[in-house]
């Protein structure tokens, strides 16, 4: 046996009685199609997949019958040809006995096969292709929980991995699945590891096997070593010892290495696959068939054919028991999965799904009662053979004494639930029903948080609401008692002067509104942060509630832009002066500038969802839509806007102009020289921090002198000089004022320049605030970012007033 990798060992472990010899006497079995099969939509961790088929509907074999329905969910394809009997709720092999919705498939008996798809070329194709089609030929994991396969690989093409190890250890009593896969189809398994390793593009291909099962070695070293694959995919043979099949134990007997408490094998450069996921990513790929059957154990004395079988997918546990050949008077216990890790089946009617790899029928014998449950004598027994390193009779105390803070302090989520400490416990605790309970109650609390957050935010929005609802009955009812506006005021309104549609009632209404969206948006991205997190984490309890909120609260942040949309802000009356038009104009410019983030920001979602086909794309781009149209509408108002202001602003400047000095213009000229002179200056210290930095970094001349620094610098030094001169010239006419100018009116043009600097400084110092803001409280990042993006806009907004005001000045 090949074993060229050092094999490590983790801590505990125990070793059960394997009973894997009954399962293996007869060869791999197929039995006949039942009457009907039921197709839960859930056969994988997360959320479920959506129909695509109705009542009556005949399908092919291998058609798609649901589709993904999210980021963590799955394809679903016809097992046979047939008709659709029902899509309805039926009993699902779960612990808890639910029901759960499920298509209900009647099988014609004719096997028809719709047309098959295969990737030959996978080789030339990109990656993200090759990732695409096999979560369309809906392949899981089909050795744990169920994890979309697709999902594990996009992210190991973020990380560089150092290993990827196939998990072929198969630990459990009486389960021989896999054993009996990798005799039956190795070539197909090792073609399969060649596609993985193309995907995952690991420095190292591990195959991980129990020394229990030696046929299966044998064939295996003889597959690598005729494809001489010897060097390429080393298969390295562990003791037995259970459970070496978990995947952070087997990681660490092959590589010595512990993935951190809290993480996944991922972050530190590893990703597992079991070789069932293997095989069937070679049916898809060479063969275009999509996941509908696996290989299960059907074993337990109460059968009197035990073997491994190849069923399809959705067939009843019962047809499978009477093809084994059950003895009813016999069968004390039914149990999917092995005696170890798996549940009590109490209706025989529940289907086999993709992660079904064993059904155990155990006599009394086999299987006795537990015997009653003592007081713990603190042995220490649990704490010895627990592989992942805890302290079982500490959490066992804070389970049972309701302290499940304490015992997620102490790594509750880390254990397995591998039934290594009951099994050895002498006190017949069932501790690890105590950690299951202990879990569910934490997942319960964090749910009951959510939805109460969730509560919160409704009532603010519906509160907003009413808000806005009677802002825009107060607003209509004070525009029904507005007197008639005056015959000048109407000529003004059309020589395109901005007129005020809506009181200002209406105009609280809207920055009401924007608010409320603001928040709505800070909280969708919390929601959405916890949602991503409970989907790394595999929380298929909390990842359907998340996803459930999340929608509600885009709903609820389309139905306050709606609102927005419709409570236009109330421009500023064209009876006053200058000022007010300005102050409207500016408002038009903040309003059109977070209308264009907004599109900018609906773009990039559309991008994102694109790449992952997420069903919201069509949500999304109708949301881009309104988005446009509105950012065009405002765009249009606020050219209409500049144009009034700027020919009433000609009309009033040429006035103020002729009634100007000689020693008045002066003065003018000579405050923009100084701006220019700052201006310019500014430029310079910029461009020689640039240099100072770049030579820092270790950048030669050549390299600065290519970045064009250089010449920037010589060209605003020479502008300095340049300005400076000409000021010279005005500084005579300057200094020569006489008393008589100091007593002149103050200048209306420089004390609007003036104000609108401090307005330009008062935003950079406001923005460098937030930014220091953000780097110092990361977990409130969303709200910071939106309060950044609305100061941006009000700098660019200043900025550009600024701009105009000293064009004005310089023209006069």
């Amino acid at each position: 046996m090949s074993s060229a990798a050092t094999i490590f060992d983790f801590h505990g472990g125990i070793h059960p009685e394997q009973n894997k010899t009954q399962s293996l006497q007869l060869p791999l079995g197929k039995p006949k199609l039942p009457q009907e099969l039921i197709l839960p939509l859930g056969q994988h961790i997360g959320q479920a997949s959506r129909p695509l088929v109705h009542v009556g509907d005949y399908v092919l074999k291998g058609q798609t019958i649901a589709i993904n329905n999210g980021f963590l969910s799955s394809f679903l394809h016809a097992p046979t040809s047939g008709h659709i009997k029902a899509i309805e709720e039926k009993a699902i092999a779960h612990p808890s006995g639910l029901q759960d919705a499920c298509i209900v498939l009647e099988p014609d008996n004719q096997e028809t096969w719709c047309e098959l798809h295969p990737l030959p070329l996978w080789q030339e194709s990109t990656k993200t292709d090759v990732l695409t089609y096999l979560a369309e030929m809906g392949i899981v994991g089909m050795g744990g929980a169920g994890f979309p396969t697709q999902v594990k690989l996009q992210g190991a093409q973020k990380n560089n991995l150092e290993y990827l190890i196939i998990n072929a250890a198969e630990c459990e009593p009486y389960i021989t699945a896999d054993d009996m896969l990798i005799r039956e189809k190795t070539a197909q398994l090792v073609q399969g590891i060649q596609i993985l390793q193309f995907l995952a593009e690991a420095n190292e291909v591990l195959i991980g096997i129990e020394d229990n099962k030696p046929k299966a070695i044998e064939r295996l070293q003889n597959e690598l070593r005729i494809r001489h694959l010897e060097k390429q995919i080393k298969l390295v043979v562990v003791p037995t010892k259970y459970p070496s099949g978990g995947e952070k134990q087997l990681i660490q007997l092959l590589t010595d290495q512990e993935v951190p408490s809290g993480k996944h094998p991922i972050d530190i450069g590893i990703i597992c696959q079991n070789v069932g996921t293997c095989v069937a990513i070679y049916d898809a790929i060479v063969l275009g068939k999509p996941l509908i059957s696996r290989i299960t154990t059907l074993t337990g004395d109460a059968l009197s054919q035990p073997q491994n079988v190849e069923v399809l997918l959705g067939t009843p546990i019962e047809h499978l028991l009477n093809y084994a050949g059950c003895d009813a008077s016999q069968l004390q216990r039914l149990i999917m999965g092995g005696p170890m890790m798996g549940f009590t089946l109490e209706n025989h009617a529940v289907p086999v799904v993709k992660t079904t790899n064993c059904i155990l029928a155990g006599t009394a014998k086999e299987l006795p009662q537990p015997a009653p449950e003592q007081a713990c004598i603190r042995c220490g027994m649990c704490e010895q053979v627990c592989p992942a390193s805890l302290l079982p009779q500490q959490l066992l105390w804070f389970t049972k004494s309701q302290e499940f803070e304490k015992a997620e302090h102490y790594n509750l989520f880390d254990c397995i639930e591998c039934g290594a400490c009951s099994y050895v416990c002498p006190s017949n605790i069932p501790l690890v029903q105590y950690y299951r309970h202990g879990k569910s109650e934490i997942r319960e609390a964090r749910e009951a948080n959510i939805k109460s957050d969730h509560a919160k935010i409704r009532f603010e929005a519906r509160k907003a609401r009413q808000e806005a609802e009677a802002a825009e009955k107060e607003a209509k009812r004070l525009a029904r008692t507005k007197p008639a506006p005056k015959k000048d005021h109407d000529k003004k309104v059309a020589a395109g002067t901005p007129e005020a549609a809506k009181p200002s009632t209406a105009n609280d209404a809207s920055k009401k509104l924007k608010i409320d969206i603001a928040i709505a948006k800070a909280k969708l991205k919390k929601l959405e942060k916890a949602l991503t997190t409970a989907q790394e984490e595999e929380r298929s309890e909390s990842i359907s509630q998340l996803q459930i909120e999340v929608d509600e609260q885009k709903n609820t942040l389309s139905q306050l832009e709606t609102e927005l949309s419709t409570v236009a802000p109330a421009p500023v009356k064209t009876a006053k002066v200058t000022n007010s038009e300005e102050a409207a104009i500016k408002q038009l410019k903040i309003d059109t500038a977070i209308a264009k983030a907004a599109v900018k920001k609906i773009e990039k979602a559309i991008k994102r969802a694109e790449d992952i086909n997420a069903p919201e794309l069509g949500e999304l781009n109708q949301q881009l839509e309104t988005a446009t149209s509105r950012a065009a509408e405002l765009d249009k108002s606020l050219t209409a806007a500049k144009d009034a202001f700027e020919k009433s602003s000609t009309e009033k400047n040429s006035i103020t102009v002729e009634r100007k000095g000689p020693s008045d213009t002066d003065q003018v000229a000579s405050k923009k020289l100084k701006i220019d002179i700052a201006i310019a200056n500014a430029a310079v210290k910029k461009a020689k921090k640039n240099i100072d930095a770049m030579k820092s970094d270790g950048l030669d001349e050549s390299a600065i002198e290519a970045s064009g620094l250089t010449k920037k610098l010589n060209e605003n030094e020479a502008k300095v000089t340049a300005l400076q001169a000409q000021l010279a010239q005005l500084t005579p006419s300057s200094t020569n004022t006489s008393s008589d100018t100091k007593a002149e009116a103050p200048n209306p043009l420089a004390d609007q320049i003036k104000k609108q600097k401090i307005a330009v400084a008062l935003a950079k110092a406001q923005l460098s605030k937030l930014n220091k803001k953000l780097e110092k409280e990361p977990e409130n990042a969303a709200e910071i970012q939106i309060a950044i993006s609305e100061k941006q806009a009000a700098q660019m907004v200043a900025e550009t007033e600024l701009s105009q005001l000293l064009n004005t000045q310089e023209k006069n």
